[in-house]
């Protein structure tokens, strides 16, 4: 496998000097000054490019190239925003970036309730609590007719959490969930939610799965053509929110798409973090059904906690090798993969992976870390990953 290491760019805590040492050889990264639907300049690709490898390193990944909103819900600016999609596409293949990640979640990117949630050990991890998320959204948020989106047990959890929460709590909490992404959404108010949420009015999950459809079936052409791979990060956590639809959370849900538009361009990004907080998810399985079409790798760990809804549990990001996903078993199944297409030949045979969603250990916690990628907790992910890969080298052809 090809191991890489995110890096959000000039403005990372981390330097991009320092990541020889880290031990990855690839980066993935990406445009972040450019909003969504924007397209992106062929000389800031080629600089950022020229950045990467000035410190011996390859730009394996792009991610994300996000999808816009417009895109998500066809709305006015779809198809202008396609068409800058295009050329991004094309700009990047020109410089010879191959990989593109992206995500079709409404609206909000992963989301949390805690950013650093102690830990026994003495270090910090993300986490989400659906009570406190809940009290959120009907309590600070007050979506309309959010109270049809959580059982009763939920409900009265929720209104404790809210009780219990000082000003600074509530404040900490909204931005928490809205921030998402790091750097992607800071200057969003609760109203920039509610009326982002208006947008989705109608949209079921049904007519989401088609709209991706319909994008995949305007960029994945392209993308074949292109020699590059496109590759769908599951939705996290993999279950509704704010009452939105989800419609990448299951390996079903992978299989619909990429049926859909089935040629090779179009892909899946395995989160075994994500995709592992469903109590069903079996990552063996995922990697048997879609093997061909994994183009890159999101290898972390988290560990389910009690909630008052058991198909909407609670989790935090677990060291990589301690969550509910057996992660041997998962780069076992990846390396078979990839041995079975070197056997046919396949020049790209190489998973580019990353450790991903790292706790904060040991200096971490005095740096300014963006939240879920502390520079050691990451590196310790890695450290083991790469263990556990030279272990089954040998018994895997």
């Amino acid at each position: 496998m090809i191991e890489c290491w995110r890096w959000f760019g000039p403005d990372d805590p981390t330097q991009l000097s320092d990541l020889p040492q880290v031990g990855a050889t690839g980066v993935v990264t990406a445009l972040h000054g450019f909003a969504p639907g924007a397209p992106w300049p062929a000389d800031a690709i080629a600089a950022r490019k020229g950045m990467i490898e000035r410190v011996g390193l390859t730009w394996e990944v792009v991610e994300s190239l996000p999808v816009s909103e417009a895109i998500k819900t066809q709305g006015p600016d779809m198809a202008d925003h396609l068409m800058h999609y295009k050329s991004s596409m094309r700009a990047l293949a020109d410089q010879g970036v191959r990989t593109i990640c992206y995500n079709f979640m409404p609206i909000l990117d992963w989301t949390r309730t805690q950013t650093h949630a102690p830990q026994p050990h003495g270090g910090t991890a993300m986490l989400f609590d659906l009570a406190v998320f809940a009290a959120f959204d009907l309590h600070i948020l007050k979506r309309n007719g959010a109270a049809e989106d959580y059982n009763v047990a939920v409900q009265e959890a929720a209104k404790s959490a809210f009780v219990a929460m000082d000003d600074a709590a509530k404040a900490n909490l909204t931005h928490t969930v809205i921030a998402g992404l790091p750097g992607a959404n800071d200057g969003w108010t609760l109203e920039d939610v509610r009326t982002r949420l208006a947008s989705y009015a109608g949209i079921s999950a049904a007519q989401l799965r088609q709209n991706l459809i319909d994008f995949l079936g305007e960029v994945a052409p392209l993308a074949e053509t292109l020699g590059l791979r496109l590759c769908c990060h599951p939705d996290d956590p993999p279950f509704s929110l704010l009452g939105l639809p989800r419609v990448m959370s299951s390996t079903t849900d992978y299989e619909i798409a990429l049926n859909a538009v089935d040629t090779p361009a179009n892909g899946a990004t395995l989160c075994t973090g994500s995709l592992g907080v469903a109590p069903q998810f079996e990552v063996v399985d995922f990697v048997t059904r879609l093997g061909p079409r994994i183009h890159f790798a999101h290898l972390r760990n988290t560990k389910r906690l009690p909630s008052p809804d058991p198909d909407r549990p609670g989790f935090f990001e677990a060291a990589h090798l301690e969550g509910d996903t057996d992660m041997v078993a998962a780069l076992r199944a990846l390396m078979k993969e990839e041995a079975r297409r070197r056997a046919e030949g396949c020049e790209d045979h190489a998973i580019p992976m990353r450790p991903d969603h790292g706790q904060e250990l040991l200096d971490d916690r005095g740096r300014d870390s963006l939240p879920g990628y502390p520079l050691i907790g990451r590196m310790r992910g890695l450290a083991e990953l790469r263990g556990i890969m030279a272990a089954l080298k040998g018994d895997i052809a």
